[in-house]
């Protein structure tokens, strides 16, 4: 009996060593950055193309940035850790917009939907609704938020899904471009 007991221990320890090493690995695979998602856009490649017109009813063309270090960004209002990243990409554009180009997308959500969320939260950015998802399957996006930074020659400089943090992320997206 006690030699069946401990080996259910042995076995169950091992079992449980294995599925830590999985779920390790699969994190590091979904999180890490330059890489958004199974087959997702990696640094270096070219941006796809972006269309479309904003909540404030601007039209955006990614080509019309070309010169210029663009970040994108996919968010949705349902996603907490995009909510929670909201007020720092804001802050970075109020104080560095003539720095970098920005376009927010927003994936699945309506144009009211999103103007209350700009409105609740005290937003000062345009946001490109992708209420279809077509904009996220061009750029792979496997999971929000996701980010971009594009550089002047419209490459991707690093492709990553997580939440932003601090400031100094955005910072560091737009100036590693110089």
């Amino acid at each position: 009996m006690k030699r069946s007991a401990t080996l259910s221990a042995r076995l169950t320890a091992i079992i449980g060593v294995l599925a830590l090493a999985v779920l390790l690995v699969v994190a590091w695979t979904a999180f890490r950055s330059d890489n958004v998602g199974a087959g997702g856009i990696v640094a270096g490649a070219e941006a796809p193309e972006i269309h479309g017109i904003d909540t404030s009813g601007a039209s955006i063309d990614l080509q019309n940035y070309r010169g210029q270090p663009v970040i994108v960004n996919f968010w949705a209002s349902w996603c907490q850790p995009c909510v929670t990243e909201m007020p720092l990409i804001d802050e970075v554009y109020r104080s560095a917009s003539d720095q970098f180009r920005l376009i927010s997308v927003n994936v699945g959500d309506t144009k009211g939907t999103v103007n209350e969320f700009l409105t609740k939260y005290g937003l000062s950015f345009p946001v490109l609704i992708d209420a279809t998802g077509k904009t996220a399957e061009l750029y792979r996006v496997s999971a929000l938020p996701a980010t971009f930074a594009i550089d002047a020659e419209g490459r991707i400089r690093h492709a990553g899904i997580g939440q932003i943090t601090e400031t100094e992320q955005l910072f560091a997206l737009f100036r590693s471009d110089r």
